[in-house]
């Protein structure tokens, strides 16, 4: 896979938001739509092409802690709340090195999940899924299973979740497109049993759009790395 082969030739210990997402994509993960850019120019024709609301993120592999950093801007309406965020950010950026930034679809959705897989050293690749972003690691609502995976398998570690009604039809939102959710981990595993050099997945949050779960952030740990 070209996206980690370019990215250990560099040493990185993780792949950029962008190019997590773009390997998640490659094995059929619904990614939000979004654009790199280097400009503020740059920043403004993407968001006119994206449409508004965006969101603006400072994009690098080694900067995985956006929000706590002050790197990303939310709910941009115009023009020049963009070209504002833009400066912004990279501004609070300083000297860190970024390889540009993304500028997003705004996704909304009140439900929130995860689907990740960790490599043991015992069972090989394993799939995971919950409760998706703050509640994460809150909550700890997760469940497991080994690689490779069946649509039978797929589906019932979704329901084995406490969270599990807000799949269903809840508080008058669609149930959840389930077919689509159970490719999604079925495909986790995948990934973990084609690409060796993959030693970690974290999708989160997938945000229920609709009725159908989209990556809005992740991150993927590659060869000899540790999560930052």
């Amino acid at each position: 896979m070209e996206i980690i082969e370019k990215a250990l030739k560099k040493g990185q210990k993780t792949l950029s938001e962008y190019d997590s997402k773009r390997l998640l994509g490659s094995y059929g993960f619904p990614v939000v739509r979004e654009k790199l850019v280097n400009s503020r120019a740059g920043a403004a024709k993407a968001a006119k092409e994206i449409g508004f609301p965006v969101v603006l993120k400072a994009c690098s592999p080694e900067v995985a802690h956006k929000t706590e950093k002050k790197l990303i801007e939310v709910d941009l309406r115009s023009l020049k709340e963009v070209e504002r965020a833009y400066a912004a950010i990279m501004e609070r950026a300083g000297e860190t090195s970024l390889d540009g930034l993304l500028v997003q679809e705004m996704i909304k959705g009140s439900r929130e999940l995860v689907i990740g897989m960790i490599r043991d050293a015992q069972f090989g690749p394993c799939v995971m899924f919950g409760l998706g972003g703050i509640f994460t690691e809150v909550l700890k609502d997760v469940s497991f299973r080994i690689a490779p995976l069946e649509k039978r398998d797929a589906l019932e570690m979704a329901q084995e979740i406490k969270g599990a009604p807000i799949l269903g039809s809840f508080r008058g939102m669609s149930p959840v497109d389930m077919d689509l959710l159970a490719s999604m981990l079925i495909n986790a595993g995948k990934l973990g049993l084609d690409l060796e050099a993959v030693k970690e997945v974290d999708a989160n949050p997938l945000i229920i759009s609709g009725n159908k779960p989209v990556v809005v952030d992740a991150l993927v740990v590659i060869e000899g790395g540790s999560r930052p």
